[in-house]
C-alpha cells in the first residue's frame, strides 16, 4: 500500500476529529464563523496578489476592476472575524457568486458582443456576423458550419481545425494546400499530405508529398515508396533517382548513407553500383567497429549481402561476443 493511500484516510479522520472538537467546544456558530473567515482571508490574499501583479505589469484597467472586489473582500473578512453585520457579508457572497457565474458565461463565448450572445448562429450568419456565428456553431458542435464561417472570414487555419473536428478530411487537406500557396511554408504541405491520406486519396497525398520533397529532399524516399504502393513504376523510378541524388550529396558528409545508396541502386536494378556502395558502407563500418562493437551487426549483414559467408559468420560471432560482454556488465 502506498504512503498516499495511508495519508489520505488518516488526514480525513484528523480533519473530522478537528471539526468535531470545534463543535463540541464552541458550537456550530464558531465553526461557521471560522470557515467564512478563512474563506474571505484566502479570497482577500488572492485578490491582493492579482492586484499587485496587475499594478506591476501596468495593466491599469485590470487594476481598477480589482479594487472594488478587493475592498469588499477585506471588509467582509473584518466583519466575519468580528461576527457582525452578516447581511453585508451575505450580500458580498451573492455578489461574488453572481460575478463568477457571469465571468464563466462570458468566457464561454469569447469575442462575442453581449447582445449577440442571445442570438442564434443562423441569425448571426444572416446578419453577416460570421465570426460570432462560427463561435456559436462551435458551441453547438456544428463544426462543418463553423468551418464555413471561418472560411468566409478568411481564417483558414481555424476552418481547417473545425473541418477536422467534423471529420471532413478532404476539406482540411484542401485548406492546407491553400495555406501553402499563400504562406509558402512547407509545414502546410506535410499537413495536407497527412489529411489526404486520412481521406483515402493516395494520389493527391503523394502529389503533396512530392512538392514537399522538392524543398525537403530527404522525403523523396517516402514519395518513391508510395508510388510503388500504387504501382506507378515510372514515377517511383523518378523519385528513387531524386532520393539517390540527395543521398550521394549527403554521403560526402556522413558515410552511413552508403547503405541507403546501395538499397536505392537495388531498387533501380543497378547491381554493380549497389555492390560498390555496400563495399563502401562495409569500409565505413570497419572504421567505426573499434570504437563501438555494435557495428559488428551491420558488418555481418553487409558481408551476407555481398556473399562473403565465412566473413559474415565471424562477424556475427564478434557481435554476439560484444553483446554478451555488454549484457554481462
Amino acid at each position: 500500500m502506498s504512503k498516499l493511500k495511508l495519508y489520505l484516510p488518516s488526514s480525513f479522520v484528523i480533519f473530522l476529529l478537528l471539526v468535531g472538537l470545534i463543535i463540541w467546544q464552541f458550537g456550530f456558530r464558531i465553526l461557521f464563523q471560522l470557515i467564512l473567515s478563512i474563506t474571505f482571508i484566502g479570497l482577500t490574499a488572492m485578490l491582493g496578489l492579482f492586484f499587485i501583479v496587475a499594478v506591476i505589469a501596468k495593466h491599469w484597467k485590470i487594476s481598477l476592476l480589482l479594487i472594488l472586489p478587493l475592498i469588499l473582500s477585506i471588509y467582509s473578512t473584518y466583519l466575519c472575524l468580528e461576527w457582525k453585520n452578516l447581511e453585508f457579508v451575505s450580500g458580498t457572497i451573492i455578489v461574488f457568486v453572481v460575478s463568477i457565474l457571469f465571468v464563466g458565461w462570458y468566457l464561454s463565448e469569447p469575442n462575442i458582443r453581449l447582445i449577440d450572445r442571445f442570438k442564434s448562429a443562423e441569425k448571426l450568419e444572416k446578419e453577416g456576423k460570421y465570426l460570432a456565428a462560427a463561435k456559436k456553431y462551435e458551441k453547438e458542435k456544428d463544426f462543418k458550419n463553423a468551418a464555413r464561417m471561418y472560411e468566409i472570414k478568411g481564417l483558414l487555419e481555424n476552418a481547417a481545425w473545425s473541418y477536422e473536428k467534423a471529420m471532413l478530411y478532404e476539406k482540411v487537406a484542401e485548406i492546407y494546400e491553400q495555406l501553402y500557396k499563400k504562406e509558402n511554408d512547407t509545414y502546410y504541405l506535410r499537413e495536407a499530405y497527412d489529411f489526404w491520406r486520412k481521406a483515402g486519396d493516395i494520389i493527391k497525398a503523394v502529389k503533396c508529398l512530392e512538392k514537399f520533397a522538392n524543398e525537403e529532399p530527404w522525403f523523396w524516399e517516402d514519395v518513391a515508396k508510395i508510388y510503388e504502393e500504387i504501382n506507378d513504376k515510372e514515377k517511383a523510378k523518378s523519385a528513387w533517382l531524386n532520393a539517390l541524388k540527395y543521398y550521394l550529396n549527403e554521403v560526402q558528409k556522413e558515410g552511413v548513407f552508403w547503405e541507403d545508396i546501395a538499397k536505392i541502386y537495388e531498387k533501380l536494378d543497378n547491381k554493380d553500383e549497389a555492390i560498390n556502395a555496400y563495399k563502401k558502407f562495409l569500409d565505413y563500418c570497419l572504421q567505426l567497429v573499434e570504437e563501438d562493437g555494435m557495428w559488428w551487426k551491420h558488418i555481418a549483414e553487409t558481408y551476407e549481402i555481398l556473399g562473403y559467408k565465412d566473413y559474415a559468420k565471424k562477424a556475427w560471432q564478434m557481435y554476439i561476443t560484444y553483446k554478451d560482454s555488454v549484457i554481462g556488465k
